[in-house]
């Protein structure tokens, strides 16, 4: 059986690693609300998916910024506040994104 890993430790298959990435139930939805609606407080995402607990909801961010596709930007305000954006490699998802929309518009049943 052939590794899924090349001698670099990196996954040989790009689908694989796009999901690696993006999978999970809810960052496709974060990014996606992020690229159409533009910058929001994490308040204002919680509100657009009510279904998402506190906890997953912080790490799914925090592993987003680290992999470049979201800013996360905290005002010394009191009370505090944080606003998430996308960055230029997040909306280079936008088309694959878009394409998961309309194919769900499409097929919803």
């Amino acid at each position: 059986m052939n590794s899924p890993v090349d001698e670099n430790g990196k996954l040989k298959c790009s689908i694989e690693y796009t999901l690696k990435k993006i999978g999970g139930k809810w960052k496709t939805v974060i990014l996606w609300h992020l690229g159409v609606e533009g910058t929001l407080r994490y308040s204002e995402l919680r509100k657009l998916l009510p279904g998402v607990t506190h906890k997953v909801m912080t790490q799914q961010l925090k592993e987003m910024e680290e992999d470049g596709f979201i800013n996360r930007t905290q005002y010394d305000t009191i009370p505090p506040k944080v606003e998430y954006s996308m960055t230029e490699r997040g909306k280079t998802l936008m088309p694959i994104l878009e394409q998961m929309h309309l194919w769900g518009t499409e097929n919803q049943i």
